[in-house]
């Protein structure tokens, strides 16, 4: 499986209804990733199919995992139970 290159374009009304999973905020296509727009999680798009699971989020930095994120991005009523640790880059 590949990542999508970062000239294919997610369906736009597919986009439009795609949120974070863990902070169910909208999303933005950049290259071969859809990011959160509150925090900047990464998702990556693979073969076309965006991958919304938070264990295969990119924390981005100075995170160190995901529960650091959550810990300064999520309130308990936003955030969902899911207790892992997401990547890092």
């Amino acid at each position: 499986m590949g990542e999508t290159s970062s000239g294919d374009r997610m369906d736009p009304q597919l986009l439009a209804i795609l949120r974070c999973p863990v902070t169910r905020s909208p999303l933005r296509q950049e290259g071969a990733f859809l990011v959160s727009e509150r925090g900047g999680l990464r998702y990556p798009i693979r073969d076309g199919i965006p991958v919304l699971l938070p264990e295969e989020a990119i924390v981005p930095a100075p995170f160190r995992n995901l529960e650091e994120f959550k810990s300064r991005y999520c309130g308990k009523s936003v955030c969902d139970a899911d207790s892992g640790n997401g990547r890092h880059v």
